[in-house]
């Protein structure tokens, strides 16, 4: 455990490299995938009506520009009609790898959280697929599974996720180790005996197709018993341990919200990292929240975006790097100040 935390620590906040364009809007969960010798992102938006899933492109992994929506609200009735969260699901693994998205079955596939309800992940949110056979580097509305995969009132549901079911990641293990080629990990709440409702764990689902899916376990892989543990990414080194970076927040040990990872053989057995934080509030953007883990090694270089939230509540991508690129010139917006009205 301790060389992979050698192996992935980042020390050095090179800062926010994208932010969006009005304070109301809160920006959250990278996804970064290449192509074609180039680097894009996905990410999500909450606008006051809900989430929706956006692309970014950079050259060096810096510098970054918004694209375009690729998946939207709907103005239907749809059961996702008002939330679509999306995440890059069957890239590469390897660390140090493509990390290219790796299509199946001629399609790109999408794993997101959706809802109809309005407002700050309010309602029943489900776990649903989105998928696109057209260049997932274009900006266009995918195509969504018309009903969802996992939802908190299932008959088959888990103790710890019949509430509410948020982020899915899902990895292509062709070695099935569970049995099965694709494995999502997803956190939700739900009720339990020794845990008030709100606590969040890490849990399992396989699938044959990426279609059809079962729940795995009838017990979280990653289980805090309070608090947040939440927004799986998972990373295969070269002696076939799996890691996962996940995010902490709310529980004995842990102040506010901080990345961390546990590690695997098997996929479904995971020890937790007890030493150091990989990321946590350190810096005037990050001072509230540093949390949901994208990491990367390219060209030695090990590159961790993560979800930065200052005390106004404003939320970007930032990164942090385990060599010194200097420091980023992006900013948050400040706020609008208010000119007293003139004394008559």
């Amino acid at each position: 455990m301790q060389k992979v935390y050698e192996e992935v620590k980042t020390p050095y906040k090179y800062g926010l490299v994208l932010v969006t364009d009005d304070n109301k809007k809160k920006m959250d969960c990278p996804s970064v995938f290449r192509k074609n010798g180039q680097w894009w992102m996905t990410y999500i938006i909450y606008d006051g009506r809900g989430y929706e899933t956006w692309l970014a492109h950079s050259k060096d992994l810096l510098k970054w520009e918004t694209k375009g929506k690729i998946l939207s609200f709907s103005d239907t009735t749809d059961w996702d009609t008002n939330q679509k969260a999306g995440y890059v699901a069957l890239q590469d693994p390897k660390w140090g790898g493509s990390y290219e998205w790796q299509p199946y079955q001629g399609k790109y596939w999408l794993s997101y959280f959706g809802g109809n309800s309005r407002g700050y992940e309010k309602g029943l949110l489900s776990i649903g697929m989105a998928y696109t056979d057209k260049d997932p580097t274009t900006v266009h509305q995918w195509q969504r599974l018309p009903q969802p995969l996992l939802k908190a009132n299932d008959k088959d549901v888990r103790w710890w996720e019949n509430h509410t079911i948020y982020k899915s990641s899902v990895v292509w293990d062709k070695s099935k180790l569970t049995g099965h080629p694709f494995v999502m990990y997803y956190n939700a709440n739900g009720d339990s005996l020794n845990a008030k409702r709100g606590a969040e764990r890490i849990g399992m689902a396989v699938s044959d197709d990426m279609t059809h899916w079962q729940r795995y376990l009838r017990n979280p892989v990653l289980n805090h018993h309070t608090g947040i543990t939440g927004d799986a990414y998972l990373q295969k080194m070269d002696n076939g341990l799996w890691v996962m970076f996940y995010f902490g927040a709310f529980y004995p040990g842990v102040s506010g919200a901080v990345n961390r990872f546990a590690c695997s053989y098997d996929l479904t057995h995971w020890t937790d990292w007890t030493g150091a934080n990989l990321v946590q509030p350190s810096e005037p953007y990050d001072e509230l929240f540093a949390h949901k883990s994208f990491v990367l090694k390219y060209k030695g270089v090990v590159y961790h975006y993560y979800c930065a939230v200052n005390k106004p509540d404003q939320r970007g991508i930032a990164v942090a790097t385990s060599k010194d690129l200097g420091k980023s010139t992006v900013a948050f917006i400040a706020p609008p100040v208010k000119k007293p009205k003139a004394v008559k």
